[in-house]
């Protein structure tokens, strides 16, 4: 893999591309909106959403998507869940064969239920997917700071392709088989990640976090194992290591938008407020129906649903776990 695409140039595409840049790679990066697209091209900033960090000479701004994507051997789809089945319909024709599709997308379609993996095997087609997921804020990996993330694909040697693209000095990639395991450990840990913004919010200490982020590995393991998740992913970094930063982490979008629930914003002014996604929001309403199809109780997720939609305030949420019927670890 040699001719790396990256599509979607918010702040976690972008970093990506600076980590396969600084390995010497041509690094084309597919830029959604062309009035960014020329800012970028003309300062060599990502001043909308990584300020900070000079773009490399071997990254290519590319507007066109067809044209970014002809001859790539690595295609990373680093954009929001929502929009990941648009852009492949976008890049429908233009997908060269036999390119690895890599999935940097942590979330649930909202109206299928589907993993992103899943989303970029239906939409093309292709056998050739890796996820690649693990606790990793954007900026830290824009600053060089050590981050360890994982690559996973049903087919190991196909993971570990990947894990040699973009594994470098600060940036260490471990690989896996359980694609399940670490989909669904990176969407539901952002919904927890909430539930710890409004711990947070409201003062409630550490003791109510550590509960919370216990109790909430335990709610995001039942629900990978139901789906058919191996249990030790879950213990690893796409699952307690990703949960942990994502809970106490001050560069954690979900969390904020926990906080300002519990400091009584309504979720649109939350959401009015943030230029870029976090996507726990619509992930809490996805897991939330996948738990009831699978008949998996996920008590954390159903009153941080309830709250997203003003049914609950962030107090009487916890009062509600708090109070519930007593039984074993």
């Amino acid at each position: 893999m040699n001719r790396p695409v990256v599509v979607g140039a918010g702040s976690w595409g972008t970093a990506l591309a600076l980590v396969l840049a600084r390995r010497g790679l041509p690094v084309r990066l597919w830029v959604h909106d062309p009035v960014l697209a020329g800012r970028m091209a003309g300062s060599r900033l990502n001043d909308a959403y990584l300020p900070g960090f000079p773009l490399r000479e071997n990254i290519e701004i590319c507007t066109n998507l067809h044209n970014c994507l002809s001859e790539a051997d690595a295609i990373t789809f680093a954009v929001p869940s929502h929009s990941l089945r648009q852009v492949l319909n976008l890049a429908h024709g233009g997908i060269p064969q036999g390119a690895t599709l890599i999935s940097a997308t942590k979330g649930l379609e909202e109206n299928t239920l589907l993993r992103m993996s899943q989303v970029l095997r239906q939409v093309s087609g292709s056998e050739k997917i890796v996820v690649l997921s693990g606790p990793s804020f954007a900026r830290e990996v824009a600053q060089k700071q050590p981050t360890a993330v994982v690559s996973a694909s049903a087919d190991l040697a196909l993971a570990q392709q990947v894990q040699n693209l973009f594994s470098g000095a600060r940036f260490r990639v471990y690989a896996s088989q359980d694609v399940v395991g670490v989909e669904l450990g990176g969407a539901v840990k952002n919904v927890i990640a909430i539930a710890a913004g409004v711990c947070h919010g409201l003062n409630l200490g550490q003791n109510a976090l550590a509960a919370l982020i216990t109790r909430g590995l335990a709610e995001m393991s039942r629900l990978a194992a139901a789906l058919g998740a191996q249990p030790q992913t879950l213990g690893g970094l796409t699952g307690l290591g990703d949960l942990v930063l994502t809970c106490n982490g001050e560069l954690s979008r979900n969390r904020h938008v926990g906080i300002q629930l519990a400091q009584g914003q309504t979720l649109p002014q939350i959401v009015e407020g943030m230029k870029t996604v976090a996507e726990g929001i619509k992930t809490t309403d996805s897991v939330v129906r996948l738990g009831a199809r699978e008949k998996v109780t996920l008590p954390i997720s159903e009153q941080m649903h309830a709250v997203l939609h003003g049914k609950q305030t962030p107090r009487e949420a916890i009062e509600i776990l708090m109070d519930r019927s007593l039984g074993g670890e």
